[in-house]
Protein backbone atom coordinates (compact mmCIF):
# COMPACT_ATOMS: atom_id res chain seq x y z
CA UNK A 1 0.00 0.00 0.00
CA UNK A 2 1.17 3.31 -0.66
CA UNK A 3 0.78 6.98 0.41
CA UNK A 4 -0.24 9.38 -1.19
CA UNK A 5 -0.56 13.66 -1.23
CA UNK A 6 -2.22 15.87 -3.78
CA UNK A 7 -1.88 19.50 -4.07
CA UNK A 8 -2.90 21.96 -6.46
CA UNK A 9 0.07 24.52 -7.89
CA UNK A 10 -1.05 28.19 -8.58
CA UNK A 11 2.20 28.96 -9.91
CA UNK A 12 5.88 28.29 -9.63
CA UNK A 13 6.28 30.08 -6.34
CA UNK A 14 3.82 27.00 -5.52
CA UNK A 15 6.10 24.29 -7.37
CA UNK A 16 9.20 25.35 -5.60
CA UNK A 17 7.33 25.31 -2.00
CA UNK A 18 6.21 21.70 -2.71
CA UNK A 19 10.10 20.93 -3.62
CA UNK A 20 11.47 22.83 -0.01
CA UNK A 21 8.66 20.02 1.59
CA UNK A 22 10.27 17.36 -0.53
CA UNK A 23 13.69 18.62 0.94
CA UNK A 24 12.47 18.11 4.28
CA UNK A 25 10.77 14.91 3.75
CA UNK A 26 13.14 12.68 1.87
CA UNK A 27 16.77 12.73 2.82
CA UNK A 28 18.32 10.27 0.42
CA UNK A 29 16.69 7.98 -1.99
CA UNK A 30 14.98 7.86 -5.65
CA UNK A 31 12.54 9.73 -6.58
CA UNK A 32 10.77 9.62 -9.90
CA UNK A 33 9.32 13.42 -11.38
CA UNK A 34 6.93 12.74 -14.10
CA UNK A 35 5.52 14.73 -16.24
CA UNK A 36 5.07 16.59 -19.64
CA UNK A 37 7.69 18.76 -20.92
CA UNK A 38 7.33 22.16 -18.84
CA UNK A 39 5.23 20.76 -16.49
CA UNK A 40 7.54 22.14 -13.63
CA UNK A 41 9.72 19.22 -12.85
CA UNK A 42 13.34 21.32 -12.99
CA UNK A 43 11.09 24.42 -10.90
CA UNK A 44 10.65 21.26 -7.90
CA UNK A 45 13.94 20.19 -8.14
CA UNK A 46 15.06 24.14 -7.69
CA UNK A 47 12.74 24.37 -4.99
CA UNK A 48 14.22 21.41 -3.41
CA UNK A 49 17.82 22.84 -3.84
CA UNK A 50 17.07 26.56 -2.37
CA UNK A 51 15.64 24.29 0.80
CA UNK A 52 18.60 22.76 0.99
CA UNK A 53 20.91 26.35 1.27
CA UNK A 54 22.05 25.57 -2.78
CA UNK A 55 22.10 29.54 -4.29
CA UNK A 56 23.94 28.86 -7.82
CA UNK A 57 21.99 28.35 -10.73
CA UNK A 58 19.55 25.14 -11.15
CA UNK A 59 19.29 23.96 -14.80
CA UNK A 60 17.31 21.09 -16.43
CA UNK A 61 20.03 18.51 -16.93
CA UNK A 62 18.34 17.80 -20.67
CA UNK A 63 22.10 18.06 -22.50
CA UNK A 64 24.57 16.91 -19.60
CA UNK A 65 21.92 14.09 -18.56
CA UNK A 66 23.36 14.39 -14.53
CA UNK A 67 23.56 17.24 -12.68
CA UNK A 68 25.52 16.58 -9.46
CA UNK A 69 25.10 19.30 -6.11
CA UNK A 70 26.15 19.15 -2.72
CA UNK A 71 23.82 20.88 -0.76
CA UNK A 72 22.50 20.94 2.78
CA UNK A 73 24.99 18.00 3.85
CA UNK A 74 23.75 15.75 1.07
CA UNK A 75 24.87 14.75 -2.38
CA UNK A 76 21.73 15.06 -5.02
CA UNK A 77 21.83 14.00 -8.72
CA UNK A 78 19.19 15.59 -10.54
CA UNK A 79 19.27 13.11 -14.30
CA UNK A 80 16.73 13.73 -16.69
CA UNK A 81 16.54 10.75 -19.21
CA UNK A 82 14.64 12.58 -21.96
CA UNK A 83 17.59 12.02 -24.18
CA UNK A 84 18.44 8.75 -23.98
CA UNK A 85 18.02 6.60 -26.35
CA UNK A 86 18.42 3.14 -24.68
CA UNK A 87 17.78 2.29 -20.82
CA UNK A 88 21.00 0.07 -21.44
CA UNK A 89 22.71 3.32 -21.79
CA UNK A 90 22.57 4.30 -18.26
CA UNK A 91 25.78 2.18 -17.45
CA UNK A 92 27.83 4.64 -19.00
CA UNK A 93 26.83 7.46 -16.73
CA UNK A 94 28.12 6.00 -13.60
CA UNK A 95 24.73 4.13 -11.92
CA UNK A 96 26.88 3.36 -8.67
CA UNK A 97 27.30 6.86 -7.96
CA UNK A 98 23.67 7.57 -8.43
CA UNK A 99 22.66 5.38 -6.43
CA UNK A 100 24.44 5.00 -3.67
CA UNK A 101 23.39 5.01 -0.16
CA UNK A 102 22.91 8.74 1.39
CA UNK A 103 22.07 10.19 -2.32
CA UNK A 104 18.63 11.52 -3.37
CA UNK A 105 18.81 10.91 -6.78
CA UNK A 106 16.09 13.00 -8.89
CA UNK A 107 15.01 11.57 -12.40
CA UNK A 108 13.22 13.33 -14.59
CA UNK A 109 12.03 10.97 -17.60
CA UNK A 110 12.27 7.59 -15.26
CA UNK A 111 10.11 5.24 -17.97
CA UNK A 112 13.44 6.06 -20.63
CA UNK A 113 15.27 3.75 -17.88
CA UNK A 114 12.56 1.38 -17.48
CA UNK A 115 14.17 -1.86 -16.37
CA UNK A 116 17.55 -0.76 -15.13
CA UNK A 117 16.35 1.68 -12.75
CA UNK A 118 15.82 0.80 -9.26
CA UNK A 119 12.45 0.91 -7.84
CA UNK A 120 11.75 4.67 -6.84
CA UNK A 121 10.80 5.48 -2.98
CA UNK A 122 8.69 8.48 -3.89
CA UNK A 123 7.12 9.17 -7.01
CA UNK A 124 6.08 12.59 -8.27
CA UNK A 125 3.61 13.39 -11.16
CA UNK A 126 3.18 16.92 -12.77
CA UNK A 127 0.10 17.81 -14.33
CA UNK A 128 -2.16 20.12 -16.04
CA UNK A 129 -5.48 19.46 -15.18
CA UNK A 130 -8.55 21.82 -16.65
CA UNK A 131 -5.82 24.48 -16.86
CA UNK A 132 -4.54 24.26 -13.50
CA UNK A 133 -1.43 22.53 -12.54
CA UNK A 134 -1.51 19.40 -9.99
CA UNK A 135 0.97 17.50 -8.18
CA UNK A 136 0.86 14.04 -6.97
CA UNK A 137 3.07 12.66 -4.26
CA UNK A 138 3.33 8.94 -4.02
CA UNK A 139 5.29 7.21 -1.15
CA UNK A 140 6.15 3.76 -2.78
CA UNK A 141 8.73 2.51 -0.06
CA UNK A 142 8.20 2.88 3.79
CA UNK A 143 11.22 6.16 3.22
CA UNK A 144 8.82 7.59 0.82
CA UNK A 145 6.02 7.01 3.07
CA UNK A 146 7.43 8.45 5.65
CA UNK A 147 8.13 11.57 3.50
CA UNK A 148 4.96 11.92 1.55
CA UNK A 149 3.29 12.30 5.81
CA UNK A 150 6.03 14.83 6.44
CA UNK A 151 5.45 16.78 2.61
CA UNK A 152 1.62 16.39 3.77
CA UNK A 153 2.00 18.29 6.90
CA UNK A 154 3.86 20.97 5.04
CA UNK A 155 0.96 22.17 2.91
CA UNK A 156 0.69 25.21 2.10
Amino acid sequence: MSAVHRRSLADAAATEALGAALAGGMASGVVHLVGDLGAGKTTLVRGLLRALGHEGAVRSPTYTLVEPYDAGGRRIYHVDLYRLGDPEELAFIGLDDLFAPGVLTLLEWPQRGAGVLPRPDLEVTLEYVGGARRAEVCGITPAGAAAVAKISSCET
